[in-house]
């Protein structure tokens, strides 16, 4: 029997994708939308995606076999239609996704280099295509790999911490200011925190990963959603020190939309280079294990949607020895390449969350169905229904407050994707199913 993945390993994975694609990337964008309310922010969308996380372990409970997460649950729920449309769009928001956080490596790697901005783009090109071929080599190799980069990338963080604490309060520093925490009126109150909120919440999406391997997690289910719930916990804890950090350092007013804030702030203060330098290895560290998890997850969904006879038979070679989804892999790659050229990081992350968002709503009603046919798995959604119902108003609401650029894009592949489903449908000749809404 093939060994399998310890639950640290599997909450790594996920911690993988949250802290890398979050922290270093996108913490300086939310602080230029709301100041310092953008802990607030941080700790608000962290309870929603615990509550999101929740019924992910239930779901994955039920269906621990399932490797397409989201759309696997979805499908199971309500058939073919919503499936096809839900795994679309999230498979397009975690390929989307690889671009967001290799663009950050890129932005690190290009400081820690000495090399100017615009090869950051070839920087993250080059991670894409070795993280490629790491997931290619196999899942179990993937997820250890991820483990000791975690590891890492939170001792850099806890060292980040401790010298701004020291820089702003002692001595030799003791610059801090509370006039640095002092938000413009522009960006203070319930629509700053909102706009932040709705663009940091692509950096909890890691947490998704572990549901597209829950059968190679020792403990089966039940393990594996302890492993979401515990990656979610640590997540909004390392967030809100981190963000603490960087207001300590700079005044909020000065943070701008940019994909390496920590060097921004390490660089505003002229600190000493060996700390620039571990931050920045830290932040690539991050990036490329975020980057790696985004990679696995997105790859399985793409073979789920396809194994379900949804996509095309050739987006479904897996490797059952190495158990990878081989053209998943190279299909994911080639997009994340692609979206790297979509504009910044708040674009790229808008476009990413708006299929996130849409899975996670049907997600919470699939939780719904399942309960009310008496369906059960090994875990169970604490104060049920109120979980799900507050998750659906929160996440419908993420949903109404997303950029234009980004809400008329999601709409627009929505609107497409019903098109391509009838189209296939009239094609192969198929009845559609009649469903009575009222008895």
């Amino acid at each position: 029997m093939a060994k399998k993945i310890s639950v640290p390993v599997a909450t790594a994975v996920a911690l993988g994708a949250i802290i890398g694609a979050g922290i270093f990337v996108l913490s300086g964008t939310a602080i230029a939308l709301a100041g310092s309310y953008a802990l607030v922010a941080f700790v608000f969308v962290g309870i929603v995606a615990a509550l999101i996380a929740f019924q992910l372990g239930e779901l994955g409970s039920i269906m621990p076999k399932a490797k397409g997460s989201a759309y696997s649950f979805v499908y199971e729920a309500f058939g073919s239609q919503l499936g096809f449309i839900t795994g679309v769009l999230l498979y397009f928001s975690f390929a989307t996704a690889i671009a967001a956080v290799a663009l950050g490596f890129g932005s690190y790697a290009a400081s820690f280099f000495g090399l100017g901005s615009g090869y950051s783009i070839y920087l993250a090109m080059a991670l894409i295509f070795v993280l490629s071929l790491v997931n290619i080599y196999g899942i179990k190799k993937a997820a250890k790999m991820d483990f000791g980069l975690v590891v890492v990338k939170i001792s850099i963080l806890a060292i980040f911490v401790a010298f701004a604490a020291v820089f702003a309060f002692s001595g030799a520093g003791g610059h801090f200011s509370l006039s640095y925490l002092t938000t413009p009126a522009s960006k203070a109150g319930l629509a700053a925190i909102f706009a932040a909120s709705v663009a940091i919440f692509f950096a909890y999406s890691g947490f998704q990963a572990i549901s597209t391997f829950t059968s190679d997690v020792e403990g089966g289910a039940s393990k594996a959603a302890r492993a979401i719930m515990y990656s979610v916990i640590i997540s909004i804890v390392v967030y809100v020190l981190v963000v603490l950090a960087l207001m300590l350092l700079v005044p909020v007013a000065k943070y701008t939309v940019s994909a390496d804030p920590l060097a921004f702030a390490l660089s505003y203060i002229h600190a000493p280079g060996y700390i620039s330098t571990i931050v920045d290895i830290g932040a690539m560290i991050a990036t490329t294990s975020a980057t790696l998890a985004m990679i696995l997850t997105s790859s399985r969904i793409l073979y789920q949607i396809g194994e379900d006879k949804l996509l095309p038979k050739a987006v479904t070679k897996f490797n059952r020895k190495r158990d990878v989804a081989l053209n998943g892999v190279i299909i994911s790659a080639a997009i994340g390449v692609v979206m790297l050229f979509a504009g910044n990081i708040y674009v790229i992350a808008a476009i990413s969350n708006f299929g996130l968002l849409f899975s996670y709503m049907l997600s919470s009603f699939a939780v719904i169905h399942f309960r009310r046919i008496k369906r059960f798995g090994s875990f169970k959604t604490p104060l049920y229904p109120y979980v799900p119902i507050v998750s659906i108003v929160a996440v419908m609401a993420f949903m109404i407050g997303m950029p234009k650029e980004a809400l008329v894009i999601g709409v627009m592949i929505i609107i497409s994707l019903i098109v391509i489903y009838y189209a296939i449908i009239e094609i192969d000749e198929k009845r559609p199913v009649k469903e009575k809404l009222f008895r």
